[in-house]
């Protein structure tokens, strides 16, 4: 398996196209976090995902034991998220005071002094975009981050931060990382998610401005694992926000590319996400080695055009639930 990069503006360090999320990682949970960071940093993987709000903090502190203990912060490009809203009541917290706040502690807990990239973990579309270009603008001044873009930001509000940016002299939103995968999600149970999937306009936005994407349940919680069926979904959570026919159809056509490829259904919907002309940084969730390498898998894959189309429904006639892939078809 050879690991693909990428860069982002401000940031020098090569930038894998499959960046490790870390969210359940904490303290007490140690060794196993420790396992899984080895392994993807010893298969060529240098992003690492993280936030504020992640096991209360504990992803972060779990994170930062890593770094000191494998002196491996030079090594690897720290993504972390601030502003959250607050957990308990959603009131927004976007404002330059907050994101100072929750800066500083993410520093401490990593046991670092700059973070390559920051994102803004939810927009507030109430407050105005200037404040807070500036606000990040001074927290590189500060040499506190390398660069910054927003988390479930749309591309119409990133747009309105750069052009304010550009007017000013500032550096502007150089990454975005909304909800993005093969199975068009419906919605999901929390409030302020951007999902990307099915939004035409947004994805020529991207297409067109090439901005970074890191995108998030790169692999729509396991919706293509075999552990799911339209007869079983076992009540996952997480499963509904999928289950409808169209993306039962998209699980059912990557198990025939799979099968094509001696490859896992997971392994194409995450090969997919690389064939579609986005600058695309997919982040995955992994809770074993075995899982981990799955993912990795994907990066050996490359589908043709029409095997990019064709599991993602983009031609006329995909109810007809007997075709093939395009290759193998007569």
């Amino acid at each position: 398996m050879s690991m693909h990069y990428g860069t982002v503006a401000g940031i020098e360090k090569p930038i894998s196209r499959i960046a490790l999320g870390c969210g359940g990682f904490s303290l007490d949970r140690q060794e196993k976090a420790n396992d899984l960071l080895d392994a993807f940093v010893a298969a060529g993987g240098t992003v690492l995902d993280t936030a504020h709000v992640y096991s209360n903090g504990e992803s972060e502190r779990a994170l930062g034991h890593w770094l000191q203990d494998r002196n491996a912060r030079a090594r690897v490009v720290i993504m972390t998220k601030g502003a959250h809203p607050n957990l308990t009541d959603w009131r927004p917290r976007l404002t330059p005071e907050a994101i100072a706040q929750d800066l500083r502690e993410s520093l401490d807990r990593l046991q670092t002094d700059k973070i390559d990239l920051y994102l803004l973990h939810r927009d507030d579309p109430a407050q105005p975009v200037g404040p807070i270009v500036e606000c990040l603008n001074e927290q590189v001044v500060q040499g506190k981050i390398s660069a910054f873009g927003g988390s479930n930001w749309t591309h119409q509000r990133i747009a309105e931060a750069n052009v304010y940016a550009a007017a000013q002299g500032l550096t502007g939103f150089t990454a975005s990382s909304p909800h993005f995968a093969l199975a068009v999600a419906v919605k999901f149970g929390l409030p302020g998610l951007v999902i990307l999937s099915g939004n035409h306009a947004a994805l020529d936005w991207y297409r067109s401005s090439q901005l970074p994407l890191f995108v998030w349940s790169s692999q729509a919680g396991g919706f293509f694992s075999d552990r799911f069926s339209p007869d079983n979904t076992e009540n996952h959570g997480a499963i509904a926000s999928y289950a409808r026919p169209e993306n039962w159809e998209r699980a059912r056509r990557a198990k025939l590319l799979a099968q094509k490829y001696g490859a896992t259904p997971t392994q194409i919907a995450l090969a997919w996400l690389f064939q579609i002309q986005l600058n695309l940084f997919a982040v995955i969730g992994p809770s074993t080695l075995p899982h981990l390498n799955d993912c990795l898998g994907a990066l050996e894959i490359s589908l043709t055009p029409e095997e990019t189309a064709w599991v993602n429904l983009e031609e006329l006639n995909y109810g007809n639930h007997d075709s093939t892939p395009p290759d193998c078809q007569n």
